[in-house]
């Protein structure tokens, strides 16, 4: 089969689920990971070939993605902040506007101008703990999550030197929790509420774990109060805290640190011009 016939008859077969574009993008990302083409390899070679030999691989993986399962679990992994996480539906998919976050991070360290001790909460895949700590060397990364298979993930990352990798509740407040004091808290929650699944594509809600996605409308905010537990507990007073929010409740999520006495806090916009962090510090 011609690399493009495949390419046009793919596209179609995903147009009914995701937008054409989106399908088409997904597309060539399926071609140019397990065939090792370019994007515009069925241009500029329009006689090139996908060999019997890797199609019923590649059939597979269109019967995953029609059936809606995420692009990134299929291939195994999501590019965030410059590498390859592995992933998988123990964990979410790291979403673009999250590298703000870690750049935000980054920043703070630079400025402090010596090592620092960085605590993340909810660490998922491990993408945030990991890209802080490759990105500031010196810097120590205490990341918690509650899920064994997440954290199993996120030790799997990267060989060598890494984040320390606890399990804990993070709605427990930092309750027993014995890591010593942080010059930085991050924390990338779930927030997402119930109601809002209406508004949601089921590739998400099919395949990505509830469990870091969603909160009930009741408490939309649990997560940020414990956050502040955590935070009064460990932060150290010069630190600095950073959470990714719902855009639809930047002010209510800011007040929750304001109620915990830290007088610094701001609500920061992503690079969709949406809320989406709140910063805080005393």
């Amino acid at each position: 089969m011609l690399l493009s016939d495949f390419i046009r008859r793919s596209t179609s077969m995903l147009s009914g689920i995701y937008p054409s574009l989106e399908a088409r993008g997904i597309v060539l990302m399926l071609c140019q990971e397990r065939l090792g083409v370019k994007s515009y390899t069925h241009i500029i070679e329009p006689g090139y070939e996908v060999t019997s030999a890797v199609l019923p691989r590649l059939e597979d993986d269109l019967r995953r993605l029609s059936a809606g399962e995420p692009i990134q679990y299929v291939l195994g992994y999501a590019e965030f902040c410059g590498r390859r996480f592995r992933v998988c539906p123990s964990v979410l998919i790291p979403r673009p506007e999250t590298e703000q976050l870690v750049s935000e991070a980054v920043s703070f360290i630079c400025d402090k101008g010596r090592s620092c001790r960085v605590l993340d909460l909810c660490t998922g895949s491990g993408c945030i703990a990991w890209s802080v700590f490759l990105e500031s060397p010196g810097t120590e990364v205490v990341a918690v999550d509650i899920s064994d298979e997440a954290l199993g993930v996120a030790r799997s990352q990267f060989a060598g030197a890494s984040p320390r990798f606890v399990k804990a509740d993070v709605l427990a407040g930092g309750e027993g929790f014995e890591y010593g004091d942080f010059d930085l808290v991050l924390c990338n929650p779930p927030y997402v509420m119930e109601s809002e699944k209406l508004a949601m594509r089921t590739n998400v809600l099919d395949y990505e774990p509830g469990l870091a996605l969603f909160v009930p409308d009741s408490d939309p905010l649990l997560f940020y109060r414990a956050v502040a537990v955590w935070a009064r507990r460990f932060l150290r007073p010069d630190g600095m805290g950073l959470v990714e929010i719902n855009e639809s409740l930047g002010p209510q999520t800011a007040e929750v640190f304001r109620r915990a006495g830290y007088k610094k806090t701001r609500i920061l916009q992503d690079f969709r011009s949406k809320y989406r962090f709140v910063m805080f510090g005393d």
